[in-house]
């Protein structure tokens, strides 16, 4: 366990480096007035706190550097006493989701984390199936071309196109809008008897057939209601966090490319209690090593419904991103209640 001169000195030298992006020399920590240290004391200190670990000494370079351990301890046991001045800097966190559908709530928290903390920005919505049909509509678009519109509780459109070999009957058109509306709305598009309600046994021939062919709308949509996910700041997070390394841009690519091994990462999040923070080597995804992730779940108080997540280098401000976060998962939280108490 560091001693408190150990943990300061630490302290500083990750606010340094997040500043700098430069290793940080004793010299220049021993001139801090916080410390009141000879620069002989504060050398063998950083050589103590290199041996355990926690800092890393460029062959290049007379400086320290903060290793994963290093940073996975600063924001464990002393990112709360970091003071006013970070929380003075960073700009304020606002997002404006009133009245939004769930969709555009969740493109615009991506844009505003982004936006004010310069890294890549990254929300899951609500599965599609915890959501339920508020509203269906069958439209001739043609006389052969119908579109099924299903309005969901979350504020979720979907469409589908049907084209027939001929002319739909008007009166079949209307029927179908009106049995769909009566016996699909208020289901959830996962719940079993969704599939049951649209075979029904009693209906007459033409109009079994009919449902038939439009059942897709409604099963498809259930059998694709995985985890969507909003990424905003790729280019953002390159040019201000200055990935210059070849190999961490493509490891980046690849991430934001095979997003199902994201969402299995983010998806840890809806266990933990507050926020979850993945710092380079802890990942098990050999492509994220390179990279710091700050996570939060949001959604009911009785049932967790996503992510909000924020990705940089290994040298980020771990402190702004986990308010940052913290405030968006807050916010998405009593937004995402509104919705579903309308529903």
């Amino acid at each position: 366990m560091p001693t408190p001169r150990q943990q300061l000195i630490l302290r500083k030298v990750v606010e340094e480096y997040l500043d700098s992006g430069q290793p940080v020399g004793s010299k220049t920590l021993a001139a801090d007035p916080d410390l009141g240290c000879a620069p002989s004391t504060v050398r063998n200190e950083l050589a103590m706190l290199e041996e355990e670990g926690l800092l890393a000494h460029p062959h290049t370079s007379a400086g320290r550097v903060p290793t994963d351990a290093g940073y996975r301890y600063f924001v464990d046991h002393l990112l709360d006493k970091t003071g006013g001045k970070e929380l003075v800097r960073r700009p304020r966190l606002e997002l404006d989701l009133v009245r939004h559908e769930v969709d555009e709530a969740m493109r615009a928290t991506t844009e505003t984390l982004s936006q004010v903390t310069n890294l890549l920005a990254m929300v899951t919505a609500p599965p599609l199936e915890t959501a339920e049909i508020r509203h269906i509509e069958v439209l001739t678009l043609q006389p052969q071309v119908l579109m099924v519109v299903i309005i969901t509780s979350t504020g979720g459109v979907s469409k589908r196109i049907f084209t027939f070999d001929e002319p739909v009957d008007p009166g079949l058109v209307s029927w179908a809008a009106e049995y769909l509306n009566e016996e699909l709305t208020g289901m959830g598009l996962g719940a079993r008897m969704l599939l049951k309600r649209l075979q029904d046994p009693t209906l007459p021939p033409t109009e079994r057939r009919f449902l038939d062919a439009l059942t897709p709308a409604f099963t498809e949509l259930a059998d694709t209601a995985e985890d969507t996910l909003y990424v905003e700041g790729a280019a953002r997070l390159i040019t201000e966090h200055r990935l210059q390394d070849l190999e961490q841009i493509n490891e980046l690519m690849t991430t934001l490319e095979r997003r199902v091994g994201l969402l299995s990462v983010l998806r840890q999040a809806l266990a933990v209690r507050d926020i979850m923070v993945r710092i380079g080597g802890e990942h098990e995804r050999p492509e994220l090593r390179s990279f710091g992730l700050v996570a939060s779940a949001y959604g009911l108080p009785a049932r967790r419904l996503g992510t909000v997540s924020l990705m940089g280098p290994v040298r980020m401000d771990y402190g702004g991103a986990i308010g940052a976060v913290r405030e968006a998962a807050h916010q998405l939280s009593r937004y995402i209640e509104t919705v579903y108490d309308e529903a």
